[in-house]
């Protein structure tokens, strides 16, 4: 992996719950690793729906190798949220490439 080709940032966010002032508990995105990424591909497509056809805006990114990735995190790039749906090792703990689709 060409460390030139990591030209983009993502962020990587899990849910975590938090108490508020109230001792409530509240849940919030908390940043949990920030990498630097190739995106490899990114593609809108109109997928049909039991309720008709939507649009889905899919990515996959390659990143040098993160442990603990699970597929309850999402992604934030370029401003928009995108859910990991899942990902593949490169290698020997070498990378990683995720697929994820927006929120």
């Amino acid at each position: 992996m060409r460390a030139g080709k990591l030209n983009r940032v993502i962020f990587i966010e899990r849910m975590t719950e938090a108490l508020n002032e109230n001792r409530t508990p509240v849940s919030t995105w908390t940043n949990i690793a920030t990498l630097r990424a190739e995106v490899l591909q990114h593609s809108g497509d109109e997928t049909e729906a039991g309720s008709g056809e939507r649009d889905a805006d899919t990515i996959t990114f390659r990143t040098r190798f993160f442990s603990g990735l699970e597929t309850a995190d999402r992604i934030r790039f370029m401003g928009g949220i995108y859910n990991v749906k899942g990902w593949t090792e490169i290698g020997i703990r070498h990378g990683l490439e995720i697929k994820a689709v927006a929120a």
